[in-house]
């Protein structure tokens, strides 16, 4: 396919504007979807009260009259024939229309009508008029330097130019069995609708196209994974788990017990593990994969488990470390910022099989690392990697079997389609000793009492989590940021207490550094971003403030509570937020992560469902699981039965669909 270059009008400038906000390629440029519409319906003046806010086209009559104000003010009037009458215009600080609004010239205001004066104080002036009666105008996002009519002259300009370039993933039998226009004539739709019903009918469309091809994908790896089912023979000695568990230096709930009984069943079998290990925040499933670590390793295999961030990797290798301390385990760790000299030492014992586990991110599956007989393959925070990740990983031993861990619980239905082929281990109960957490929703006008719950737990010698959504100021919006938080928070606590920040864009070596001094109490308060909702456990923070509650989804809020609380001290969580009140009184009336994700499911769908825009499994340009959950059912009974089809083997469209697979990064 040509490139986005190629596109008339596209020029550097404009190109490095598209990157910005994601556009790299045709594709995405013609999959860039209006947000919203505004619908243009032309007014008869007669018919309207006074006060109204009309859309209505006509002629210029007049030269345009230009009155300059004070710097950076000015007033535009001339009069307009339309339909039904003329009336007079009236805008403000659009000098540099007066040129363009020449007499005879059609155009269309959009503006609040004064009756008595008949004239139209107007917001907006378009150089065209309704070649119809009614306009539905696409609306999309955008980026300083870039307009709407920019975007819909490039969306239009790649369409004609490259229309007959752009890929159809809905096989034949389904573009005819459910009517469907074909991909081209769709997009002009979406793009330039001319009717509510005809841009609703394409709409379905590209749902369920967006939505078959993830669901091909999604039931090919589960295709091929059933396929390679040759599960690893072990036998292990089950005495020795109990000896093992025996050691924990605290009780295991039997919800752990019980996870742990099914994990070794499975390392046991003929067939492949394929578990999902669901649990709330603080709920154990950590003590639950090492064990079945453990186990693995008396089989005599080795074991991977692949964390997000630095940080939890790190955190998991000592927790490993400190929880096989009397056991012969050799452990390793590898992430970005090993050294080469210690990655070649890594490299050469999981090559040889002198080391038995190995915690890490990314790093493990690099094209280096080479495993001697990796058994057993641990995602934690499974959602945050893409599919294509999970299979790589999977990939590096002959068959191992696969262990997915979340921290957010899955409502039921997304579960169901999603994992619909995985064994499902949940754990619901707490670890005795952990207290619920006081949750409380205050206003920003209530700051001051805020301060006064932070300094109560700081006096003590506590510390206290304080997140903000974002890092900088934007001229778009008015959210806290961190930065603006930590002038706040110096402000109110002088310099009794270290206040340090930390956010995503932050190296990772950063990050590690000042998670670190908040470990060790050498930072009281941490004011950060969500990067913390997947971090290092701080037993001494007892408080977690976070300013625009209301920009988050509950899940997210749940995970941010529960980073605190993790030591035997009554731990608070406080919400900050003028607005969805609510919404947010859930979260102090819950602690149960299960019930929180089914609210949240219901109020915002899937999108916020683990707090980050899901790695290439979720991330639908048009698509909605909660909005759209029936035309995903369809879309996944019909990928199923299209893969399944020998019939359908040698299309080029379910080679296409394999291909992009397998090199596609997820």
């Amino acid at each position: 396919m040509a490139e986005l270059k190629d596109v008339k009008g596209i020029g550097p400038k404009s190109l490095a504007l598209l990157n910005k906000i994601g556009i790299h390629s045709i594709n995405d440029l013609v999959t860039h979807y209006p947000f919203r519409y505004d619908v243009l319906e032309r007014c008869d003046l007669s018919k309207v009260s006074d006060g109204d806010k009309i859309v209505i086209d006509g002629k210029v009559e007049s030269i345009p009259i230009l009155m300059r104000f004070k710097a950076g003010l000015n007033k535009m009037n001339f009069r307009l024939v339309t339909q039904s009458g003329v009336v007079g215009v009236s805008i403000f600080n659009r000098a540099f229309l007066k040129s363009q609004l020449t007499i005879g010239i059609g155009v269309t205001v959009i503006g609040k009508f004064d009756k008595k004066k008949n004239v139209i104080t107007a917001s907006d002036i378009k150089m065209e008029t309704l070649s119809n009666k009614i306009k539905i105008e696409p609306i999309y996002h955008c980026t300083s330097g870039l307009t709407n009519k920019n975007m819909s002259t490039y969306i239009n300009m790649a369409l004609l130019m490259y229309g007959k370039e752009i890929i159809d993933y809905i096989p034949k039998e389904y573009v005819d069995k459910y009517n469907f226009l074909n991909k081209k004539t769709s997009l002009n739709v979406i793009h330039n609708p001319s009717t509510n019903e005809k841009l609703k009918e394409v709409t379905v469309r590209l749902k369920y196209e967006e939505l078959f091809e993830f669901m091909f994908k999604i039931n090919y790896l589960k295709l091929m994974s059933k396929k390679k089912n040759n599960g690893l023979s072990r036998i292990i000695d089950r005495n020795k788990i109990n000896d093992f568990i025996k050691k924990i230096p605290f009780k295991l709930t039997t919800d752990q017990e019980k996870a742990i009984s099914e994990i070794v069943d499975d390392l046991e079998a003929k067939n492949r593990m394929n578990r999902l290990l669901q649990g709330d925040v603080g709920s154990g499933k950590t003590v639950v994969a090492f064990t079945g670590m453990y186990a693995n390793y008396l089989s005599g295999y080795q074991s991977a488990l692949m964390a997000p961030t630095e940080i939890l990797a790190i955190q998991h290798y000592n927790n490993l470390v400190e929880f096989l301390k009397d056991t012969d385990v050799k452990i390793a760790l590898l992430t970005g910022s090993t050294t080469k000299r210690e990655k070649n030492v890594v490299y050469k014992g999981l090559a040889d099989g002198t080391i038995n586990m190995v915690i890490g991110t990314h790093a493990l599956i690099q094209n280096e690392v080479i495993y001697q007989n990796l058994g057993l393959v641990i995602t934690d925070e499974q959602h945050r990697f893409g599919v294509h990740q999970r299979a790589n990983l999977q990939n590096k031993g002959i068959t191992p079997d696969v262990l997915y861990m979340s921290a957010t619980p899955i409502p039921r239905t997304y579960a169901l389609t999603i994992f619909g082929d995985m064994d499902v281990s949940t754990i619901k109960e707490r670890p005795k000793g952990r207290q619920k957490i006081d949750t409380f929703v205050k206003k920003s006008s209530e700051i001051k009492d805020v301060l006064e719950m932070m300094y109560k737990q700081l006096k003590i010698g506590h510390q206290v989590y304080v997140i903000a959504p974002l890092i900088e100021e934007s001229e778009n919006s008015d959210l806290t940021t961190v930065n603006e938080l930590r002038e706040q928070m110096k402000l109110a606590f002088k310099d009794i207490y270290k206040i340090d920040i930390v956010h995503g864009k932050m190296s990772s070596g950063a990050k590690d550094i000042i998670m670190n001094q908040f470990k060790n109490n050498e930072v009281q308060i941490l004011i950060s971003t969500t990067v913390v909702e997947v971090g290092v456990d701080v037993p001494n923070a007892t408080t977690m403030v976070i300013f625009d509650a209301d920009r988050f989804g509950l899940s997210t809020l749940h995970q941010l509570r529960g980073r605190v609380g993790r030591g035997s001290s009554k731990s608070q969580c406080i919400l900050i937020s003028d607005s969805d009140a609510e919404r947010l009184k859930i979260m102090e009336r819950e602690d149960d992560g299960f019930v929180i994700s089914e609210e949240d499911f219901k109020l915002r769908g899937h999108g916020d469902l683990f707090g980050t825009k899901q790695s290439g499994d979720m991330n639908f340009k048009i698509a909605s699981i909660k909005n759209d959950y029936k035309i995903l059912l369809q879309a996944k009974k019909d990928s199923n039965d299209y893969l399944l089809d020998k019939n359908s083997d040698g299309d080029d469209l379910k080679k296409l669909l394999i291909n992009s697979i397998s090199s596609k990064e997820s």
